[in-house]
């Protein structure tokens, strides 16, 4: 069993749903864009991105081999330090923004490869909106689009359960539940 398997209670329902909201939130990703995801974990996302050129980055020798075994275009390395090759279209990173030493300076080496958006989480409980919004735009980042993420990681719902989460997601409804639980998708980007 890989860790995405033990990570998550419905790994294709959460990541499915991940992975909608990486394509559609911000500049749309179309066929053939190149994704870069930091800290990655074994590559699961990779899965549910299936017209999108998946890299991927992890900083644990166990993790990058795991992806590796699953197919997975992944490499070693540091989130705080990695720069692709050449540019992305998008980089996103999930459950690892606390990990950045320097959080502004985090989001302007990404800003510096990434063509058109970054993709991360970021629980409003945990960091204030304002403060990320203002790092982002210190690096280059002038459009901020938020989405409540209502998928649970540690257990699984039935399927209305998980529908009515997500059309949630979308009402002013939605702020209020996050003072308490779950976290915003936010996509990064620049006016052209």
């Amino acid at each position: 069993m890989s860790w995405t398997e033990t990570a998550y209670a419905d790994p294709h329902a959460y990541l499915a749903h991940r992975a909608e909201l990486i394509v559609a939130l911000g500049p749309r990703l179309e066929a053939g864009d190149t994704l870069l995801d930091l800290a990655c974990g074994d590559g699961g996302l990779a899965d549910h991105l299936p017209s999108i050129r998946y890299r991927g980055v992890d900083s644990s020798p166990e993790m990058v081999e795991s992806a590796r075994r699953r197919g997975r275009d992944v490499v070693a390395g540091d989130l705080n330090d990695y720069e692709p090759p050449e540019p992305v279209a998008a980089a996103t990173c999930f459950r690892a923004i606390y990990y950045t030493r320097d959080r502004r300076a985090f989001f302007h080496r990404v800003a510096g490869y990434t063509t058109k958006k970054l993709v991360f989480d970021l629980n409003p409980r945990q960091y204030r909106v304002a403060d990320v919004r203002a790092d982002l735009l210190a690096a280059g980042f002038d459009r901020l689009e938020l989405r409540p993420f209502f998928s649970p990681q540690r257990f699984a719902l039935p399927a209305f359960v998980e529908s009515a989460l997500h059309a949630l997601e979308r009402t002013p409804a939605a702020t209020f539940l996050l003072r308490f639980r779950f976290s915003y998708v936010c996509a990064a980007s620049r006016c052209r």
